[in-house]
């Protein structure tokens, strides 16, 4: 694939997705092409673990529309090398068009099995690094907004922006992660919220704040409308872990799992458009702006298309 040239009108760009899990692997060419032909024109794709951040890196390299971000996801923390650290500043040093990603807290099913003490010293390692290299960060945070808040407060704030992705605090927490340069991403996993608790929340996000993404291959949409489904090539590895999935790390999920198509962000545009009572068209040129202006650090060169 040579570009990411498109001439629908709409066009989106999503803040944070996963294409270099090894579940879509034999397929990812076809995922890209078909999300850009929907009007997906960039990709923010993180990284979880050491395992996958040459992969990520190789993605950024073959296709001009990826972005890519490099990080230690909280559930990989326990599996980290003793040079875990400076080989993600190599990496983010040698890609200067990389955010740091994905990065976070997680209290949740999964999170509370990994010592929380060890997910902050992580947490707050990296980001202190992405303020170092003046570079945004996306941020995972499960049950652990509370915490989240404090540690942005100590270390930030953060001119270079954050992404709280697949935001899913409370409206209350809306203006504190805001004042310290954050940008509330959303996914198909906002579904899954009562919608007067979404809407509310929603509200209160700044216009300039909101972006939204596919979480793919995770993050399908809870809504009863058809979806577009990862058709599953034979060769591609089953039992991999959903949700942030470590390539390389085998866990329990079904053969028959449904994974998430990237071009589904089109499903979180309009529900999210539909909550906060906007045209989609509107809602989709105001997140491609604003995704576009927070990637915009040094190394990276933004190309305006249309």
């Amino acid at each position: 694939m040579s570009g990411c040239s498109n001439s629908r009108a709409m066009r989106l760009f999503d803040a944070h997705c996963h294409l270099q899990d090894r579940r879509i692997a034999a397929v990812c060419p076809q995922l890209i092409r078909a999300s850009i032909d929907s009007g997906v024109l960039r990709f923010a794709v993180n990284g979880v673990s050491e395992k996958d951040w040459h992969l990520v890196k190789q993605m950024g390299e073959q296709y001009p529309c990826v972005v890519p971000n490099f990080g230690l996801h909280p559930w990989y923390v326990t599996e980290r090398t003793a040079n875990w650290f400076n080989m993600l500043r190599e990496f983010l040093t040698a890609t200067p068009t990389a955010a740091v990603g994905e990065i976070g807290l997680d209290k949740g099913s999964h999170g509370r099995n990994i010592e929380f003490s060890q997910q902050v010293e992580v947490f707050r390692q990296q980001l202190e690094l992405a303020k170092e290299l003046q570079r945004p960060a996306s941020v995972h945070c499960v049950r652990a907004f509370g915490d989240l808040l404090e540690i942005l407060q100590n270390v930030g704030p953060f001119p270079a922006g954050l992404i709280l992705h697949s935001y899913l605090g409370s409206a209350e927490m809306v203006p504190g992660f805001a004042k310290l340069g954050a940008y509330f991403s959303f996914s198909g996993y906002l579904t899954s919220m009562k919608s007067t608790k979404a809407k509310n929340m929603l509200k209160l996000v700044p216009k300039d704040r909101i972006l939204v993404e596919s979480d793919a291959p995770d993050g399908l949409p809870n809504l009863t409308e058809s979806l577009l489904v990862v058709p599953l090539d034979d060769s591609s590895p089953q039992g991999l872990q959903s949700q942030h999935g470590d390539p390389l790390c085998e866990a329990s999920v079904s053969p028959k799992e449904e994974l998430n198509h990237p071009a589904n962000i089109h499903t979180v545009l309009n529900y999210v458009a539909t909550m906060l009572q906007m045209p989609n068209e509107e809602l989709a040129e105001l997140t491609y702006r604003n995704a576009t202006r927070l990637f915009s650090y040094n190394g990276l060169e933004v190309v305006e298309e249309g």
